[in-house]
This record gives structure tokens, C-alpha cells and sequence, in this order.
């Protein structure tokens, strides 16, 4: 009798917590992706939203996604579970926008250096959904990269503080002055307008 179908047709994905979906997927993967999926569709759309305001556009979000979605899928069966498993997801986010960052950041070197415009590239990449986005991407411009992450962590990922601190191996109350910090020049460059 095979274990993992016979789990499989016992639940309905859509029911369980995330802890439970991954005790199913660790036992299930990779001869049935059910639990995997529900996880995943769960946080795709905010996994995104993550991606594009640390990178600023669409396609390298796109691309940092589907490598995200792989290093869970392949890390699933490692996983311990002694962070949430939205911690976990955010942690492995983090360290793939950091590395997609610093390569676009190599690139913009190498085109300066060949004295080419790369603010021309970066206007192809606008599309209209990253115009739309507007609202918290109109702050994040404003305040430094670590600060941007811990901002977009934050609102976008709607982490707790401890958990931040933990992504960004930080001590809790630094995370918390950081984003206080941040918060409080925000205020203050844009004093006619409200930051919560």
C-alpha cells in the first residue's frame, strides 16, 4: 500500500494549517505535490509582492519566485519546522532577493563601465503593474536597503518583529530601532502625508 496516495485522499488541502500541510508534503513529496501546492498558492501572491519591492520590477521577481518555489519544494523534506513555516518561506525569499540584487547590481557596474545607459534598460522593465504598485514603493525609494528590507518584511510579508530579526540575523531590538528609525525619516520627509 503505498502511504503518501493514501494521505493524499484522505485531506483536504484547503483545510489544513501550514504545519500540517508540510507533515503532509514531507511524507508526500515528490510522488504527490498537493500539500506542496496549497502552500505555495497560499503565499504566491504576497512571495511576490516581496520580490518586486526589493528588486523593483516584475521580471526579476518573477525569475527570484520560481527559484524560491524550487528551494522549498527540494528543502521541504529537510525542513524541521522549529521556525513557522511563513518564517522559513520569507528566510529563503530573503537570501534569494539579497543574491538577485547583487548580481543586478554587478550588471549595472558592468554597464557603466562599458558606458552604457543602464537606466534605459531598467525603463523597458517598467511595466504597468509596477506603475499600479505605487503606494509603499513610493517610500521605500527614501530609506537605505536594510531598512527597506526590514519595511518590506514588515507591511508586505506582515511579519512579526522576532521573526525579522531572525531572517536577517539581526537582534530583536535592533530590528525593532531600525524600523522605528525608518519610520520616524519617513515622517519627517513626508510631513504632510500620514506613515503607519
Amino acid at each position: 500500500m503505498n502511504k503518501p496516495h493514501s494521505l493524499y485522499q484522505r485531506y483536504d488541502a484547503h483545510e489544513l494549517t501550514d504545519e500540517e500541510l508540510v507533515q503532509h508534503a514531507r511524507v508526500e513529496l515528490f510522488h504527490v505535490t498537493r500539500a506542496y501546492e496549497e502552500l505555495m498558492r497560499r503565499y504566491q501572491r504576497t512571495l511576490f509582492n516581496v520580490c518586486a519591492r526589493y528588486l523593483g520590477n516584475d521580471r526579476d521577481a518573477d525569475d527570484v519566485c520560481q527559484e524560491v518555489m524550487l528551494k522549498v519544494l527540494y528543502g521541504l523534506k529537510n525542513f524541521e519546522g522549529k521556525s513557522k513555516f511563513k518564517t522559513w518561506l520569507y528566510s529563503i525569499t530573503y537570501n534569494e532577493c539579497i543574491t538577485q540584487y547583487r548580481k543586478e547590481r554587478r550588471k549595472r557596474r558592468l554597464l557603466d563601465a562599458l558606458s552604457l545607459d543602464p537606466q534605459e534598460e531598467a525603463s523597458e522593465e517598467k511595466t504597468p503593474k509596477t506603475e499600479e504598485r505605487g503606494g509603499l514603493d513610493r517610500w521605500l525609494v527614501h530609506v537605505n536597503p536594510i531598512d527597506r528590507e526590514i519595511l518590506v518584511l514588515r507591511f508586505v510579508a506582515e511579519l512579526e518583529f522576532q521573526e525579522i530579526a531572525d531572517i536577517m540575523h539581526m537582534g530583536l531590538s535592533a530590528t525593532k530601532m531600525r524600523y522605528k528609525r525608518a519610520l520616524d525619516r519617513l515622517r519627517e520627509k513626508f510631513a504632510d502625508t500620514t506613515v503607519e
